[in-house]
């Protein structure tokens, strides 16, 4: 991933991570394996952990441990009324970006 990609990720992998969580809740290993799947392969996984960390002080999710077969219990983080507040307004901050980067693509000043 270049520099540019990974400044511009840091702004929106908050988001991004809060939106996959909006469809299914997920361990952090669940929500890596989501982003790789849609093309962000060089994403570190300890990225996803630290943002776990600081999307749960904010609380933004609620957090389950949950047995797992392989060694301890998995947390899993599922998105709450406040996160869910949280990505609308991403989704709208996302809306008002991408319309006004498009014009500027486009040649519209």
């Amino acid at each position: 991933m270049g520099k540019q990609m990974t400044e511009m990720l840091k702004g929106t992998l908050e988001g991004i991570v809060l939106a996959i969580l909006g469809v299914q809740p997920a361990y952090g290993y669940e929500i890596t394996a989501r982003l790789r799947e849609r093309g962000f392969e060089d994403l570190a996984e300890g990225t996803i952990y630290a943002l776990l960390i600081r999307i749960e002080q904010r609380g933004l999710v609620d957090v389950e441990k949950v047995p797992s077969e392989k060694g301890p219990p998995r947390k899993v983080y599922s998105l709450n009324r406040r996160g869910q507040e949280y990505l609308e307004e991403f989704w709208r901050t996302w809306s008002f970006l991408s319309e006004r980067i498009g014009q500027l693509h486009e040649g519209e000043v």
